[in-house]
């Protein structure tokens, strides 16, 4: 059967802090809904950290099968930090995530092995500070109908215990519902059921 939930993270998780041979890795990890976000957050990062050499991070949207992802190395050489803190974020399984590692350098350098264990222990210290969650794949429904509909609508809406996720009441009225995954075709079915709604 099809999964319908995902790991993601309840909250951003505190600031940790790896050093290796003088160098710091401050480490975070953040839930995120789009690309957007995870821009935001960097450029708050480095407001933070503006004397820091490098923030490296990686972040992954969605789930199975539209997984979107990329890893920075932000001026590390190539696949010694954006890689492995992608792995952490993998070897978790979680998802709707952003970790960020910044390295304040201490002068000394760690070579590729050493750059790549840096940054997946920053990686995976972020995330172990973080609250990991379970959240359901939702799938969501516009309902459009008349008002002569309203009771018959709500009833469903109850009795299948959906979440309202908005509603427009004009000429015509329009919510929109999200249920999980798995019950999407009995609540597919319990709405078209009721065929003056038009559901999408």
């Amino acid at each position: 059967m099809e999964k319908d939930t995902y790991n993601t993270l309840a909250a951003p998780g505190e600031e940790t802090l790896f050093k290796e041979k003088g160098s710091k890795f401050f480490g975070y990890a953040f839930p995120v809904a789009d690309e957007t976000e995870v821009k935001t957050l960097l450029a708050d990062i480095k407001k933070q950290h503006p004397q820091a050499r490098h923030w490296c991070y990686a972040f992954q949207l969605g789930t199975e099968p539209n997984i979107y992802y990329r890893a920075n190395d932000d001026g590390e050489p190539s696949n010694t930090a954006g890689i492995p803190i992608y792995g952490q974020i993998q070897s978790l399984g979680v998802t709707n995530v952003l970790v960020v590692s910044v390295r304040y350098f201490g002068g000394v350098k760690l070579g590729v092995g050493g750059l790549i264990s840096a940054y997946r222990l920053s990686a995976q210290l972020a995330l172990e500070a973080s609250e990991i969650i379970e959240k359901t794949i939702n799938v969501h429904y516009t309902l459009k109908f008349g008002y002569q509909d309203m009771n018959r609508v709500m009833r469903v809406i109850k009795e299948k215990n959906l979440e309202v996720v908005s509603q427009k009441m004009e000429m015509d009225c329009e919510i929109v519902v999200a249920t999980r995954k798995k019950n999407a075709p009995a609540v597919l079915e319990a709405f078209e059921s009721l065929y003056t709604i038009s559901v999408k």
